[in-house]
């Protein structure tokens, strides 16, 4: 991809002249033109997101308007990144600033002394804030400060900063910089003591606006509720500036974490350096299974290389797992000397803060060549001049994935990104089509913030932090309001005061609600992982309360900075983890089991017979129509689509041994814990009883048969679901069953699709009581967040993608890249596991007959192509 040029545009002339004294110091004397409009429509008063690519400047576009604002009149501002890291790399930033002005002024000042230019070159003086730094202000009558300085306080507040400096931070910060979690449950809480900051607050500024999505963004939505709330109570209104990496809707993303309409700034005038991009398909082993090389194997051999060829690289690898058997396979080869500098660094979630500060300074001084993490580097923490980016695999949506690769040559260096594909489908669609992946638009980032449990838990914050009046509205939940704020005074939270009307809700509990609310999960409480090694008791990690049952497990492989511990105890109540460092050569993956049960259905479309046979989809007829119209689309229907709220139970069974660079499974161990459970929302599909026995009679010829369909036709269906709605694979489950938790579908040690009871129990066939197979895709958190009703408002589109997925990919029967792996000889059979999954396909779009040729769906020209298929889902 060729550089692109700049385009500039002259420093605003309204530009307070200390703060232009400063660029200009800077060697920044002219704007790129996106910076320009950005001070345009923050001084007009406008909320804006500016969404351009990584290295475009973005900062400058929130740090010129309110450092002017602060300079020009005393206002306040509030900047909020969602890592420590970042924020940390603000106030460098800011403390940058500062010095250029002050070093300008000592070398036009000869004649001042040696001692006094070194004290204005040093205007960093420390005032005991963690992360802060004080420059002389420069405003009449303050105390013998040299009036050439900028005079910006700008300070951290953080975990770490302590008690005693926090009240500077309170009531002399002009600029603080903080996190969503820290204005959570330690600003809010106590606005109080914040009133002088609040009173002058004009500018919130949050960055990578992107990340806040799902489960996050939900909760940061309603902190951002509470925080307008706050606001309104001290008479301020502050402008919200958002900066983004690129996604579909940074307007409509930034206008529903606020509450109000968001300009979006989107055409970036920053140079660009020379791209190159390198699609790695890992070549293929065993052709009739279409079996290829390890992805993982393919990455450590690309990062080997780099590194070999002096060339600084990341790696992005998509679990914390992953990143410590790629960082064990490169030190391998480059820190086999304990005496040396390590070479190669692992950077994941989990890490205690000391030693993800330690090794964020590490890269910054250039110290180490290789850097393997997971999405946590793929924010803007500056990670010093990179050369190559590897992804070992797909990320899961675009714009992650132009974020990662963005991390090589962020300044101007020619640079080279390298995805290498797994076997899973998005993989091997997007290495196979790269004119999607280069022409696609990125996609949209959806919130749920009226997710109830989630809602509840802020309205709770909220009557905390200021009463709640009758009538007041909380975001979008004006109705419903009355009645959580009724049914917490019942609970003995609030008391209510006041007439009919003109009603007051006072929080009367001795309770501290924000404690209990974290903003990560809907679920409260991590795990930590404490080492017993020699007899000591030192935490090295923590594991969040959802990936616990399958990471910490007794006997599993913990691994940190490559180093193995296995668990010899789970204290599941206490929340914690025991374990010793090993020496084994292997590492551990847990099995898991899902069964779900319907509760209650919300929306219902019946699939008709396919209208037309060239795209093979059906006409969808809703269930709620007239009655004449239902029954003839009820009588006519082959399938149906619905959503709803279900009930889910996962399962942990036991956990596969797997061998180091051979990964051979070398065993089995058993897992006892308690069952997870949760409520969540999910969309199903089911085929008509009349339509599942013709199915069954002249396609399948047995029901095992159809439910190995119905397990290939969810393996395609939930990576396709996962890209349309930008989600992680894992925000999204699947599961084959019967819809009443009577019995579930899995893959057995066999490698075949079984039946299981309640129990876990293998069955030799469906209870009695009707055969009803059902395919759910769920929101993989309680309660939900919005993802099951985009899924349902374009599941036509998602069954073509699938059943386009899965007729174009070439293996012969089935393999990774479409329906999961099969068994040797499988792909002989005479229906092989592609041709069911196909069939299945077929029969849930509302088209009869069968997948195909039986023993291989081949590659046909009839497939849903990547663009047709995306205006589809647009019109969904």
């Amino acid at each position: 991809m060729p550089a692109q040029a700049a385009r500039f545009t002259a420093l605003p002339p309204d530009l307070h002249p200390r703060l232009r004294a400063a660029l200009v110091a800077r060697g920044l004397t002219r704007l790129y033109a996106h910076q320009c409009e950005a001070w345009d429509r923050v001084r007009a008063g406008e909320h804006l997101v500016v969404a351009t690519p990584t290295a475009s400047g973005k900062t400058l576009c929130y740090n010129l308007p309110v450092l002017d604002a602060v300079l020009t009149r005393q206002a306040k501002a509030l900047y909020l990144f969602p890592t420590k890291a970042l924020a940390q790399d603000q106030v460098a930033e800011l403390s940058e600033l500062n010095q250029a002005l002050a070093g300008a002024a000592a070398a036009a000042t000869a004649s001042v002394s040696q001692a006094r230019s070194n004290e204005c070159a040093g205007i960093q003086r420390k005032t005991g804030v963690s992360g802060g730094f004080e420059c002389g202000v420069g405003r009449a009558g303050e105390r013998g400060v040299a009036a050439e300085s900028l005079g910006i306080k700008a300070f951290t507040f953080d975990g770490d900063t302590p008690g005693d400096a926090r009240k500077a931070v309170r009531t002399r910060g002009d600029i603080v910089l903080s996190n969503p979690d820290m204005l959570h449950q330690a600003i809010l809480p106590h606005h109080t003591k914040w009133a002088q900051f609040f009173e002058s607050l004009q500018f919130i500024v949050v960055d990578e606006l992107h990340g806040y999505r799902g489960v996050f963004g939900s909760h940061v939505a309603n902190v951002f509720r509470r925080l307008r709330r706050v606001c309104r109570f001290y008479g301020a209104s502050p402008v919200f500036i958002f900066a983004s990496a690129t996604i579909a809707n940074p307007a409509a993303l930034a206008g529903r974490l606020i509450g109000a309409p968001v300009h979006a700034l989107t055409d970036s005038g920053a140079p660009r350096g020379e791209r190159h991009l390198l699609l790695w398909n890992p070549p293929v082993i065993d052709p009739d299974l279409g079996i290829r090389a390890s992805a993982r194997s393919q990455t450590t051999r690309i990062a080997r290389a780099a590194t070999r060829q002096g060339l600084k690289n990341i790696v992005f690898a998509r679990s914390r797992l992953m990143v410590e058997v790629i960082t064990k396979y490169l030190k391998d080869v480059f820190d086999r000397d304990p005496r040396r500098p390590p070479r190669v660094l692992a950077y994941r979630g989990g890490y205690l803060p000391s030693e993800r500060r330690s090794g964020e300074r590490a890269l910054r001084a250039g110290r180490v060549d290789s850097v393997v993490s997971t999405s946590a580097l793929e924010l803007g923490v500056d990670i010093g001049a990179l050369d190559v980016a590897v992804l070992n695999g797909y990320p899961g949506t675009i714009a992650a994935t132009w974020q990662r690769l963005g991390r090589a040559g962020r300044r101007n260096r020619p640079s080279l990104g390298v995805l290498v594909a797994t076997s899973d489908p998005l993989d091997q669609y997007m290495v196979r089509h790269p004119e999607f992946f280069l022409g696609a638009s990125p996609e949209h980032a959806r919130i749920h913030p009226d997710q109830l449990l989630i809602l509840m838990d802020h309205v709770r914050c909220a009557a905390f932090e200021l009463p709640f009046r009758d009538g007041e509205a909380f975001g979008d939940c004006t109705e419903d309001l009355g009645e959580m704020l009724a049914y917490l005074r019942d609970e003995g939270l609030l008391q209510r005061t006041g007439a009919d009307g003109g009603g007051q809700w006072f929080w009367v509990a001795d309770s501290y609600p924000a404690n209990a609310v974290s903003l990560r999960s809907v679920a409260e409480g991590n795990f930590v992982v404490i080492d017993t090694t020699g007899g000591q008791q030192t935490i090295i990690a923590e594991v969040d309360d959802s990936g616990a049952p399958g990471t910490v497990y007794e006997g599993a492989i913990y691994m940190v900075q490559s180093q193995p511990y296995q668990v010899e105890r789970l204290d599941w109540s206490g929340r914690k983890a025991y374990v010793t460092k090993t020496r084994a050569d292997y590492y551990t993956d847990a099995i898991d089991y899902t069964k779900l049960k319907i509760l209650a259905e919300f929306d219902r479309q019946e699939r008709v017979p396919a209208l037309s046979a060239a795209d093979g989809i059906g006409a969808a007829r809703h269930a709620d129509g007239d009655a004449e119209t239902t029954r003839a689309g009820a009588d006519a229907a082959m399938a149906a689509v619905a959503q709803g709220e279900v009930h889910l139970v996962r399962r942990y069974p036991g956990y596969k041994k797997i061998r180091y660079y051979s990964h051979d499974n070398i065993g089995y161990g058993h897992i006892d814990l308690p069952d997870q459970e949760m409520h969540t929302t999910a969309v199903w599909w089911q085929l008509h009883p009349r339509a599942l026995a013709r199915a069954v009679a002249a396609t399948f010829g047995s029901r095992e048969r159809l439910v190995e369909g119905f397990l290939g036709a969810a393996y395609a269906l939930h990576h396709v679901a996962a890209l349309r709605v930008m989600a992680e694979v894992p925000d999204l489950g699947r599961a084959v069953g019967d819809g009443q938790g009577r019995w579930f579908a899995a893959i057995g040690a066999d490698g075949r699709g079984q039946l299981r009871g309640p129990d876990n129990q293998p069955l030799d066939g469906p209870p009695a009581g009707g055969f009803e197979p059902t395919l759910f895709l769920y929101d993989n958190y309680p309660g939900g967040v919005g993802l099951s009703g985009p899924l349902f408002d374009g599941a036509a589109v998602l069954v073509a993608d699938a059943l386009a997925l899965v007729r174009a990919c070439a293996c012969t029967g089935g393999c990774p890249a479409c329906v999961g792996p099969i068994l040797p000889g499988d792909e002989q059979r005479p229906s092989s596991p592609k041709y069911l999954a196909a069939s299945v396909l077929r029969l849930l779009a509302g088209h009869p007959g069968d997948g195909g040729d039986r023993r291989a769906d081949a590659p046909t020209a009839a497939g849903t192509s990547a663009a047709t298929a995306s205006r589809r889902w647009g019109d969904a």
